[in-house]
């Protein structure tokens, strides 16, 4: 096993690990928004940690952009899609205005 090999298997790990504590946070938490939190949480870090042991195992080859491709459009479209998903929890809990 070479040094790059633990690279993989360390970043992967991280990776992960941070992917399963934000799976937790989101089952433990009581409220829709605090739950929003953790899935925000979970397109912040570990995407970038398996991007990393991808483009480690297989460089900037084909397979290493489209890794670098899928975690951008992630992390860019992410927050769009938790403010949607929070605005439309907080029209379902507040009552209408008439």
């Amino acid at each position: 096993m070479g040094a790059s090999d633990l690279a993989v298997d360390v970043l992967l790990g991280l990776g992960v690990a941070g992917t399963l504590l934000c799976v937790a946070g989101v089952v433990v938490m009581r409220t829709t928004f605090d739950r929003l939190h953790y899935v925000a949480a979970a397109t912040s870090v570990p995407p970038f940690l398996i991007l990393a042991a991808v483009l480690v195992r297989v460089h900037m080859s084909s397979g290493g952009l489209q890794a670098l491709a899928t975690v951008g459009l992630l992390f860019v479209l992410n927050p769009a899609l938790v403010i949607a998903t929070a605005r439309a929890a907080r029209r379902i809990d507040e009552p209408e205005e008439t």
